[in-house]
């Protein structure tokens, strides 16, 4: 009897298996993953591919450096969202709905930008080539508010962890299209073909839009309030959860730590595709290394920080993670005095990744604690926000330091400039230890 009982479990188990991975057959499923496609393209282009492209066309590092800005859109995204989440879009909206509207009308603009960037340039008209990157950017940062909110409406909740994992898997596909594809591509064509063929891989995310379903539209929520219907959503959105916030305990040294948590990091990173092509890597070698293994020793990375934060919680894997991120910069200084070493260099590519995905698991499990779960979505873009000031207006004088200073200097230098987020970790470690807020309503009551 105990064994026919042991059979049955086995073959509830297995039938429950089968219906948590029917899931991933669902067309909508197909549409998430080709719309996570289209989200990751277009950023890797305006940071690492873009630098790559200028250190081949012999522009100076400082310059290369200040090129990190035009990265500025993704930092300030929750200032329009409300925008994008409110209104209809313009001649699409009546055909194709509001999400899927205004899904196509930003991918045609990162298309469009694309296009013009690539036909740009940036050693004779550096302004025209920033201005079209700003441009892929802010249409990049648009297209993700509508993505994000387009798959949480179509999925159910049950449904929710399928879709973060498709869209993560189309992401990485668009990271590698944008980065290893590009940057062999352009050992055998030119940069105009190479940027035309990355803007006409944007229609996977047009075509995903058009055969996937608009999600059904939710009715705006009722207000006492005298202001105005958009600009009492916008008090909603952002103002509110921005006000929650400040009500935290050392909730200046939580932004500062945002900051520079990852700081080191994203000040080498700015000049890794420069410092490869000064060390005579070609674009295949590049592409091989860069951007396939370190995607996959990112992948593992983020795998393991993930356990550590399960086991031995949040600033342990946090301070794990920030160690490591500093002292795998220490590779890339041995790098510069090996030279041209593909062994070497996916070494140090892989180790920076890997560490680098162990401190991103953990950071992003530290920052979705903080938030308030009455405003989870929207403290959580304001946070990341704050988080891409400092991969942009802060890492931008990685090149005038590169300039300044031998390839050896500089990555040492950016070892040690883990030091002030550490130090800020150790602060709130001992002065603010996580404890999940208190959940409240919009009204600021709380929810029981």
């Amino acid at each position: 009897m105990s064994e026919q009982v042991a059979r049955l479990s086995l073959h509830d188990r297995i039938i429950a298996w089968r219906k948590a991975l029917a899931v991933y057959g669902d067309r909508r499923m197909l549409v998430i993953l080709l719309m996570g496609f289209a989200s990751g393209l277009p950023l890797l282009l305006t940071l690492s591919t873009l630098s790559y492209w200028l250190a081949k066309l012999g522009v100076n590092k400082t310059s290369i450096g200040l090129f990190s800005l035009v990265g500025i859109p993704y930092a300030f995204k929750f200032v329009w969202a409300p925008l994008l989440d409110h209104m209809m879009p313009p001649l699409l909206g009546r055909i194709l709905g509001r999400r899927r509207g205004w899904i196509v009308l930003t991918q045609i603009g990162v298309a469009i930008a694309i296009l013009v960037m690539g036909f740009s340039d940036p050693a004779t008209a550096p302004l025209m080539t920033a201005a079209a990157a700003v441009a892929v950017a802010f249409a990049s940062a648009s297209q993700d508010i509508v993505i994000d909110a387009y798959r949480i409406e179509i999925l159910s909740e049950e449904e929710q962890g399928a879709g973060a994992a498709a869209t993560q898997l189309g992401y990485r596909f668009g990271l590698i299209a944008a980065g290893a594809g590009a940057i062999a591509l352009s050992d055998v064509a030119a940069w105009p073909l190479v940027f035309a063929m990355l803007a006409a891989l944007m229609g996977i995310g047009v075509l995903a839009a058009l055969i996937g379903p608009e999600p059904a539209a939710t009715p705006a929520p009722k207000s006492s309030s005298a202001l105005p219907p958009l600009l009492e959503r916008m008090n909603t959105l952002v103002w509110q959860p921005f006000a929650d916030f400040l009500k935290r305990p050392a909730w200046i040294a939580i932004l500062l730590f945002v900051l520079f948590y990852k700081f080191g990091d994203a000040i080498g990173g700015v000049m890794a595709n420069p410092f490869y092509v000064e060390l005579g890597f070609s674009g295949a070698e590049i592409a091989a290394i860069s951007k396939v293994l370190g995607v996959v020793a990112t992948l593992i990375g983020i795998g393991v920080g993930g356990v550590l934060v399960a086991r031995y919680g949040v600033f342990k894997a946090l301070l794990v993670g920030g160690i490591l991120q500093a002292l795998t910069n220490f590779l890339f200084a041995l790098q510069a005095m090996v030279g041209h070493d593909n062994l070497m260099l996916a070494l140090s590519i892989s180790g920076d990744n890997f560490t680098g995905g162990i401190g991103s698991a953990a950071f992003v499990a530290y920052l979705s604690l903080l938030c308030n779960r009455a405003f989870t979505a929207t403290q959580y873009a304001l946070l990341t926000s704050f988080m891409a000031v400092g991969r942009t207006l802060l890492a931008s004088g990685g090149g005038w330091l590169a300039d300044h200073t031998d390839w050896v200097s500089f990555f040492s230098l950016t070892a040690f400039l883990a030091i002030p987020g550490l130090a800020l970790l150790f602060y709130l470690w001992r002065k603010s230890p996580i404890a999940p807020p208190p959940t409240l309503s919009p009204s600021g009551k709380p929810v029981h």
